[in-house]
């Protein structure tokens, strides 16, 4: 009983006194951890400033720098720890297990990895920015933010979505706001006894004087077919893109268009359908009587 208690008093020594002699290391790396939260904001801020110099258009490469900067500078700042605490513990191993690490990371999160790495593509390309007018899917609406894992989108319902970056990159996307002008087609009928050249021209200065319409690209009106109860025309004109502008203008250019109509005498019909109703016994009854008819004429012949 007595060499049991001697050797776990020697282990506990031995274990003491190796806590002793690394407990400036522990402290030191503490000190290195707590100097790189502060030296991570530094560097976050230094980023900013080179960031918005360097590129002052594309508010998606500046995030994508700012943040690399910042997660570079805490995984430094652990590696440092890492060696100063343990002094046995060499760079090139550490440097091994995190080449490890990230591969067992890899396949235990593919998702997140897929999402992260779809981020990154989406703010070096930058295939749209911040207040942009998208639709991706199913969904539409302001891109409000980009981050590494997903999209941030309002809707015009005020309703916030996020979207994987995955899908994003993976998915078609259409950007309503890509350009300064964005056209509409908006589709009206007259009828068949309109005389057509004076309905188009009445059409093309209603819609070019509507508020919102742009005259460059100046607005056109084309006719596109013959309908069941009218012949279709369409005025194209230009906006600004943004969605509430193209949906006010729609309205007012809608209203114009009904009023010069209206002034002009040029109806525009809406579809006639016309219904016939078929007594089905009757046809029945006339059926068997011919059947029957056909008959009797038919014994007479052979007699």
């Amino acid at each position: 009983m007595t060499e049991v208690l001697e050797t776990v008093f020697s282990s506990l020594r031995e274990l003491l006194g190796s806590s002793i002699k690394i407990l400036p290391n522990l402290i030191m790396a503490l000190v290195i951890i707590f100097i790189t939260r502060y030296a991570s904001q530094a560097v976050k801020q230094v980023a900013q400033r080179v960031a918005h110099r360097t590129f002052p258009h594309s508010s998606s490469l500046r995030l994508l720098v700012i943040k690399v900067s910042y997660m570079m500078t805490w995984v430094v700042g652990f590696v440092l720890a890492g060696v100063v605490g343990f002094p046995g513990l060499r760079l090139g191993d550490i440097i091994a297990t995190l080449g490890l690490g990230s591969v067992a990371i890899g396949f235990a999160f593919q998702d997140i990895v897929k999402n992260f790495l779809a981020g990154i593509l989406i703010l070096v390309q930058n295939p749209f920015s911040i207040d942009d007018q998208i639709i991706i899917g199913d969904y539409e609406g302001v891109i409000e933010h980009v981050s590494f894992r997903t999209t941030q989108i309002r809707t015009y319902q005020g309703e916030r979505i996020f979207i994987p970056n995955a899908v994003v990159f993976s998915s078609a996307v259409q950007v309503r706001t890509a350009y300064q002008h964005r056209r509409t087609d908006l589709a009206v009928g007259v009828d068949y006894s309109t005389p057509l050249k004076d309905a188009v021209e009445i059409l093309h200065r209603s819609v070019g004087q509507v508020e919102g319409v742009l005259q460059n690209p100046e607005p056109e009106v084309d006719l596109i077919g013959f309908g069941d109860s009218s012949i279709d025309l369409v005025a194209r004109y230009w906006t600004t893109p943004e969605q509430a502008q193209v949906r006010r203008t729609k309205t007012r250019a809608i209203l114009a268009i009904k009023s010069a109509f209206d002034r002009a005498s040029i109806n525009i019909p809406f579809p006639i359908r016309t219904v016939y109703f078929h007594n089905q016994d009757n046809t029945e009854s006339s059926v068997e009587l011919d059947n029957n008819q056909q008959s009797s004429n038919g014994s007479r012949s052979l007699v």
